[in-house]
């Protein structure tokens, strides 16, 4: 929904009054770019793997197990962090321009899988026997 007149008065207001008052958190925010930042990360997550993997095969070059454990969940860690951010990317590129779309009410009914596994079969099972009646 657009905003009225008023309050688009009001935005502007605020964001002058905010530039005037921190002029660098304003060019700070104005040049973020998200695919950017998660390009960035995901690229620092790569030289971590790479740092990682040395840190493994140190610990098996000097016989050293802790070593060789710190090197692996660095590997896995920043193994990770890419997966992310490569999975942000491609989502960022989609929804740059684009507003979330509002919510949706749902009704939540007793048949949701917001139950155990338990409920939802007890809930079947009364089902099925109640039809047959």
């Amino acid at each position: 929904m657009p905003l009225s007149e008023e309050e688009q008065r009001q935005f502007e207001q605020l964001e002058r009054a905010l530039a005037a008052e921190d002029p660098k958190f304003v060019s700070a925010m104005r040049g973020t770019n998200v695919r950017l930042y998660y390009k960035r990360r995901a690229v620092l997550a790569g030289v971590g793997f790479v740092l990682g993997i040395a840190v493994l095969m140190t610990g098996a070059i000097i016989p050293n197990t802790i070593i060789g454990v710190v090197g692996f969940v660095m590997m896995v860690a920043c193994l990770y962090i890419a997966a992310l951010s490569m999975k942000r990317i491609s989502n960022a590129g989609e929804a740059d321009d684009i507003p979330p779309p509002p919510p949706t009410k749902r009704h939540r009914t007793k048949h949701d899988s917001s139950g155990s596994f338990m409920e939802r079969m007890e809930d079947r099972w009364r089902r099925r026997r109640d039809e047959d009646l």
